[in-house]
Order: C-alpha cells, then structure tokens, then sequence
C-alpha cells in the first residue's frame, strides 16, 4: 500500500491559492483518472483509494497536515517510504517540479509538520514550483515586506494570476505523470 497525500487548507476561500496546489493536483488526478473522493472523511482527511495507492487531503490546515498523514500511515502499516507528500515551493519557479526522496522541510510548515509527526525525513516528496515574477510589484496587492516583496504567507495565500492559470493544466499533466511513474504505473 502506498500513501499519497496533498497539502492544503479546506476552506473554498483557499482554491487556487498557491498553498493549495497539492489540493489541485491531487483533484487533477483523481479527474484525470476518473476516480471520486470518499463522501465519508476519514481520520481528518478526505480520501479515495485506487489499486494499492490511498489519496488524501488532510482537512487540518496546512500547518497540521502531519496528523492525518501519520494516522493513515499508522493504520494502514505504510512505511514511510512509500509516502509521497506533494506540496508548493515558493522557492521554484512556477511549473518547476522537484521529486526527491528525503530531505528538510526547508521552510514549509506542512513538511514540518509532516516530519514531526513520522519522526522522520525519508519519505519522499514531490514540490511543485510556485514562485512567480509578479511576487515582486504590483500584481499581487496584499501585505509587503519593506522592500516591496509580496510577504511569504500573503504570498502562498495568493491566487494564481490568469497566466499562471492558463499554465496550470500542463503543470498538473506532469504532476500526474510523476504520480505515476513514482506508483510505477
């Protein structure tokens, strides 16, 4: 059995924001392959199960995604290197994908939250480049350090820009095709 869980907030206020991306493609996923989210959560998080592969999409914030992950794992027996967390990076360009198979949370409260309820790093960990040329200036019209940079929490609470949005969908194409290959399917 392998885990695959996306990070994001449950509230619609937060659909397609840049914190959510792993929300989106995991629902990109499941439309692609023609697969339906549980009506039933299950330890805090929304699930479907294809093959020998569970989806979920913990509903505790992005914060305390850890909690859900660390449930399914524990009930399921899933060894941690069979889960695959996927996730935004703002510290990516945008569509830049980043597979690997442990590492540091490097800034990412849903990665440190993830390890600390496994107790671990090795579990792998696929992120999705979110950073955008318009971080800096006037696209993004929320709060900005002194510098004039969009804040890092204002910014992955910030939706895409209608270029970005025209890109998501190749984006969340390779998204799938790294589900897959890391399935081995």
């Amino acid at each position: 059995m392998k885990l695959i869980a996306g990070f994001g907030n449950p509230e619609s206020k937060y659909n397609f924001t840049r914190h959510n991306t792993g929300f989106l493609a995991l629902d990109f996923y499941a439309k692609v392959k023609g697969l339906n989210w549980s009506d039933t959560p299950k330890f805090n998080a929304l699930w479907l199960k294809s093959g020998d592969a569970i989806f979920i999409k913990p509903q505790t914030y992005y914060n305390n995604v850890g909690e859900a992950i660390q449930a399914f794992a524990h009930f399921y027996k899933i060894p941690t290197s069979d889960i695959l967390v996927v996730c935004d990076d703002f510290n990516l360009d945008f569509g830049k994908l980043r597979l690997r198979e442990k590492g540091s949370a490097g800034g990412n409260n849903g990665l440190k939250s993830t390890i600390a309820s496994l107790s671990t790093e090795d579990f792998p960990r696929l992120r999705i480049g979110t950073d955008s040329a318009s971080r800096v200036g006037s696209n993004l019209k929320t709060g900005s350090d002194s510098d004039g940079k969009i804040s890092d929490i204002d910014f992955v609470l910030s939706k895409f820009t209608a270029e970005e949005k025209e890109k998501l969908p190749d984006l969340l194409r390779s998204v799938v095709s790294e589900i897959d290959n890391w399935l081995g399917i």
